[in-house]
Parts: structure tokens; sequence; C-alpha cells
């Protein structure tokens, strides 16, 4: 089972920026893709970017598309999702996600990750 922890939420005023982080066990990212996802209360989670294992393939939803970037060091077996420009509606939990597999380019849906962080909460006021 992999170990996934995030880090890096928080509360900020709109057009601030954070940097989420998502540090997984030994070698859990090697081959493997990693989505972040996000659920605000009364929604459902909503995958918000991916990334490949070895970054060639990003997708980012067209809320945050030029807002938030995804990146990954698999030397630290870590995943940021750089968020700036920060809105209100951007405010929910915010979760890693681990998707075994090659892909060529990683699953959107919730229902194809194996294993998921405990979330941390971001809140932008506005």
């Amino acid at each position: 089972q992999v170990q996934l922890v995030e880090s890096g939420g928080g509360l900020v005023h709109a057009g601030g920026s954070l940097r989420l982080s998502c540090v997984a066990s030994i070698g859990a990212f090697n081959y493997y893709g990693v989505g972040w996802f996000r659920q605000a209360p009364g929604k459902e989670r909503e995958c918000v970017a991916t990334i490949t294992w070895s970054g060639g393939n990003i997708y980012y939803a067209d809320s945050v598309k030029g807002r938030f970037t995804i990146s990954r060091d698999n030397t630290k077996n870590t995943v940021y999702l750089q968020m700036n420009n920060l809105k209100p509606e951007d405010t929910a939990v915010y979760y890693c996600a681990h998707a075994p597999g090659l892909w060529v380019i990683v699953p959107t849906t919730p229902d194809r990750y194996t294993s998921w962080g405990q979330g941390t909460q971001v809140t932008v006021s506005s």
C-alpha cells in the first residue's frame, strides 16, 4: 500500500499563492501517475491536475489552467502543486492520489486511483 502525505494548505487572500506537496512512500512514484484532486463541501471530487511519472504529460482542468502548475521530483518521491492567483472558488480540501501503471495520459477519474492522501485544506478569502 502506497502512503501519501499532503502538506502546504492554508488560508490566503484572493490573488495569493500556495504550494502543495505530496510525499509518497519510497519508490511509489516510479512508473506511476499522480493526480491532484479537490473537493468542496457539497460538491463532487474533481481532478485539477495530473502528471505522468516522467513528467512528460500533464493535464489541467480548465478552471485552473494558467494559474496552477504541477511538477514532480522523483528523487524526493514528491509531487507539487503550485497555485497562483487563487480565487475563493478554489477553496476545497486538496488530495493527491496515486495511479499505478504506465500511463500516456494519467486518468482524471477518481476510480482509477488506488491510494489517496489524507487531504489538506485550502481556504481562499475574498
